[in-house]
């Protein structure tokens, strides 16, 4: 049996914070802001800042962030439906993802996802009816050196196999302490990792191996060998413009070579009236 995606007949979403919470919140989310330039790019951040309060993006979550940005709520909803790590339901304690894609499934991916399905009971992006496990399919972990990958809430469990992950679940579902096979030292819940993505430091960031054995081989070969990579005409320039000022590296102006910044124009669409007003109506969204 599973919690299926949506809500349930007669549940209803919570409206409104408490005052406390509000508060909190907003504490939090004015931090966040801080980071920014423009107040609409902490949009992302907190997104996860909601959902580490509720456990999803809920509508009261989205009506916080559109009244804190001065944003629609429509505008706020089709950020928050656009990325997965945003969840329009109420998730599970952990979110369990396997990769699927090209190499993990090759090399047992697709096995690993089955088994799974059968022995939670639940199809992708479903929780478990003891609301402790999300089970999704993931298009890539980004940790092809160590397929087929499991992650339990973005922390990585390598070389996996049916067992394993069957095992590994069935310790989370009991309560029982996991370690992954590299990054953090525990596993942390789904709403305190969602906290963390919403930039605010659990402690954890230095914990364990970062890039193991299988990660860093071909630098170590390369090393070992003398291998090295051909240089480039810019390499090559770069180091001769070094060389007639004393070491000192130049610096591209706007405009210049290797310069993205104001280059100049370089048809006739580019300096009409219509592409002036495009930039400026660009500007001018970026600014308000």
């Amino acid at each position: 049996m599973s919690v299926e995606a949506g809500r349930t007949p007669g549940q209803t979403h919570r409206t409104a914070y408490d005052d406390e919470t509000r508060a909190r919140l907003a504490a939090d989310s004015a931090a966040i802001i801080a980071r920014y330039p423009q107040e609409r790019s902490a949009l992302l951040p907190m997104l996860h800042l909601v959902q580490s309060e509720d456990g999803y993006v809920s509508p009261r979550g989205i009506a916080f962030c559109a009244s804190t940005l001065g944003l629609s709520t429509a505008e706020v909803s089709a950020v928050a439906t656009f990325y997965t790590q945003y969840k329009r339901h109420p998730n599970g304690e952990y979110t369990v993802g396997v990769c699927t894609n090209t190499l993990c499934a090759v090399m047992g991916g697709d096995a690993i996802w089955e088994h799974l399905s059968d022995h939670l009971g639940v199809g992708h992006d479903e929780t478990t009816d003891d609301g402790a496990i999300t089970l999704e399919r993931i298009e890539c972990n980004a940790a092809c050196d160590y397929a087929p990958v499991v992650m339990v809430n973005w922390e990585f469990f390598d070389n996996q196999t049916p067992d394993s992950a069957a095992g590994l679940t069935d310790a989370l579902r009991a309560g029982r302490p996991v370690a992954p096979t590299r990054g953090a030292d525990s596993v942390t819940s789904f709403k305190a990792m969602s906290r963390v993505l919403a930039g605010f430091d659990d402690g954890r960031a230095d914990e364990g191996v970062g890039a193991g054995g299988p990660t860093v081989i071909g630098t170590k070969l390369a090393r070992e060998k003398g291998w090295e990579a051909p240089s480039f005409d810019g390499d090559r320039s770069s180091a001769t413009s070094e060389a007639g000022t004393g070491g000192a590296t130049h610096q591209p102006q706007p405009g210049e070579e290797q310069s993205s910044a104001d280059r100049p124009a370089t048809t006739g669409g580019d300096v009409s009236a219509e592409a002036e007003q495009k930039k400026q109506a660009s500007t001018d969204a970026k600014e308000s």
